[in-house]
């Protein structure tokens, strides 16, 4: 049988489990909301604990009086538990409650006092009074957004990119040489090489790290000190530029204050434009990875100009079948973190007045996308990306029956005369030489001077 002790909070008193360490509004929020089953995001949890640590000794330097060491220690010692996930059971509220997080804020603050009580062996934290000091959930649960996508888009999601990047940087040189068919409308174009169709993709990559490069400042910007409605009341001069000073000592991110709470509290702006940036990745993953199954596509009845890793059996009932399946979770990632974005939009544009009250959902859908993006492109450049092989040998073939290679006799025979000998040659099955020949248009001397696929790219 669960034993409970009893907590109180400005409402009166709650049954908490006795072993855990939150108290009486989480337990509210937790009975008040049994909706779905996600939970606020774990990094949302560690981003909190790193801003209530940094609070905490911003405020010990600015108000000594009332938040003692001993709080201020008790605080950074529960705060670092949190960080190391030593304490990830204390944190089961969902994502479908207060648009402004406010019971996550109170969660957090209370975990800490209680666990800093424990740490400290002595009735020494009050959630409110002394882990919430200076602060407001208005303002932390947007700064703790901004530290978690950051950290996300920083830490995760720009070095799985590099990883892709580099990947195909190899495959390039690894592939010099190799002149295949290229494909316009899915139909067949003039010859490109290998190497400049990955160039391609690596060149898609490259521009989508300097957009999420760019996004960073923006959710560098944080919300605290501004407390309730941005006015920064009960918080002390300078509270907000010493807790993001702080901050960037302990992440490595060079965290600010925003200068305007009015606009940090009320706007999502920041984060629509790093989610934006995240749409774009994914759309070009999207079209990566199509590529790569459509050119791995057979193996003796589709395009079959690569070769891709085979990983797991494809089919239940048709035995030997192996299937692109990197490629299609990369792609349903890519149709997830599109859905978030229209989520991450909407959202933004629902603040009235003084606060945006979205605040849980907005931070869900974002870390998904970040999350999601940063493992499906570690997992597709490791387990097919990377184990990609030219089939020259149909490259080869394809290449040779490509009607698209007349565009080369344009300069020679026009364009009008030039659609003519393709037209002959689709019709009647022959080569584009013979084609070009019956319809007297060039010497066979004059057209093999000229026609050299090749060298074409």
């Amino acid at each position: 049988m669960e034993k409970y002790r009893i907590e109180r909070d400005s409402m009166g008193e709650m049954q908490v489990p006795a072993e855990r360490y939150w108290g009486a509004q989480t337990q509210r929020s937790f009975e008040n909301f049994p909706i779905g089953w996600e939970k606020m995001p774990k990094e949302i949890i560690s981003a909190f604990a790193e801003l209530k640590k940094a609070a905490a000794q911003a405020n010990h330097e600015l108000k000594p009086e009332k938040m003692t060491k001993e709080k201020c220690t008790a605080i950074t010692a529960a705060c670092e538990e949190i960080i190391q996930q030593k304490l990830t059971r204390e944190f089961p509220l969902v994502v479908w409650q207060t648009g402004s997080g406010t019971q996550s804020n109170m969660n957090v603050n209370e975990v800490i006092a209680n666990r800093g009580n424990e740490i400290a062996g002595e009735k020494l934290l009050h959630p409110n009074d002394d882990v919430n000091m200076s602060q407001s959930s208005n303002d932390t649960f947007p700064t703790a957004m901004h530290i978690a996508a950051a950290t996300a888009i920083h830490n995760e999601l720009i070095p799985a990119v590099d990883i892709l990047i580099a990947t195909l940087e190899y495959l390039e040189k690894e592939n010099e040489g190799i002149v295949k068919s290229g494909r316009t409308h899915l139909q067949d174009a003039v010859p490109i090489a290998f190497s400049q169709e990955i160039s391609g993709w690596r060149g898609m990559l490259e521009a989508d790290r300097e957009q999420l490069e760019k996004v960073l400042g923006g959710l560098y910007q944080l919300a605290i000190g501004g407390t309730a409605v941005g006015t920064g009341l009960n918080a002390p001069k300078g509270f907000g530029d010493l807790v993001a000073e702080k901050l960037s000592k302990a992440t490595g991110l060079p965290f600010v204050s925003n200068p305007n709470k009015f606009h940090a509290l009320t706007s999502l702006d920041r984060i629509v434009f790093a989610h934006g940036a995240m749409k774009a990745l994914a759309a070009d993953m999207m079209k990566i990875a199509n590529d790569i199954r459509w050119l791995s596509s057979g193996p003796r009845c589709g395009i079959g100009e690569i070769r891709i890793p085979e990983n797991e059996p494809g089919s239940s009932i048709m035995p030997g079948k192996v299937n692109p399946t990197q490629c299609e979770a990369v792609t349903m990632i890519a149709v997830q973190v599109m859905g978030n974005d229209a989520t991450v939009g909407m959202a933004a544009s629902q603040g009235n007045f003084q606060l945006n009250v979205f605040l849980p959902v907005t931070a869900y859908n974002f870390l998904q996308s970040a999350r999601l993006l940063a493992d499906g492109i570690i997992s597709f450049t490791m387990r097919c990306v990377s184990g990609i092989t030219a089939n020259k040998e149909k490259m080869s073939e394809n290449l040779n029956r490509s009607l698209m290679l007349v565009t080369s006799l344009n300069p020679y025979i026009g364009y009008d005369n030039a659609a003519k000998v393709a037209k002959k040659a689709y019709k009647e099955n022959l080569s584009l030489k013979e084609a070009c020949l019956a319809l007297g248009f060039m010497s066979e001397e004059e057209f093999d001077k000229v026609f050299h696929p090749e060298e074409l790219v």
